[in-house]
């Protein structure tokens, strides 16, 4: 296997890994949240949002960026190969919709919620917008990484069918 097709595989599984972490949220534990009552569901998110901050989550969500980076160097100096536009198109893709979303919009928003009292009146209005905002760019941020994950695994059986 090749350099620019490990890195490339690599990159697929960071970003089907931190997908299904997005799409757990998106899909359900927002919702859950959501229907407690505002106090308890801004003391749940705020554990999660320190929990978080692990060392395995950490090399997905940091590795995986700096694992496109390299696949979009190695595209952009094996243009001629069949799959390498996927794969810088991949790579920044996930760069942006799933590593940039997150640092711009929701860890913001995270940081903002960790300074609420959450059994006061404005921590009940912050959370309710925090739910509408946080939520929107979460289903933006899980999106992004489904598609740069099809698009680096087929932009990987695109250069495996080239060397065939």
């Amino acid at each position: 296997m090749s350099l620019f097709a490990l890195v490339t595989f690599l990159c697929a599984l960071g970003a089907g890994l931190t997908a299904g972490i997005f799409y757990a949220f998106s899909t359900f534990v927002m919702a859950a949240l959501a229907r407690l009552p505002p106090a308890d569901g801004i003391a749940a998110m705020n554990s999660i949002n320190v929990a978080v901050i692990n060392p395995w989550f950490m090399a997905v969500f940091l590795g995986t960026p700096l694992l496109c980076a390299v696949a979009a160097v190695l595209a952009l100096t094996n243009w001629s190969s069949s799959g390498s536009a996927l794969i810088l198109a991949a790579a920044l893709l996930y760069v942006a919709g799933s590593f940039l979303v997150t640092i711009i919009f929701n860890v913001p928003l995270n940081d903002a919620l960790a300074t609420v009292t959450p059994a006061s009146s404005e921590g009940a209005l912050i959370w309710q917008r925090y739910l509408a905002e946080w939520t929107f760019w979460n289903h933006v941020r899980t999106a992004a990484p489904i598609a740069a994950m099809a698009f680096f695994i087929i932009g990987l059986l695109l250069q495996r069918n080239s060397a065939v």
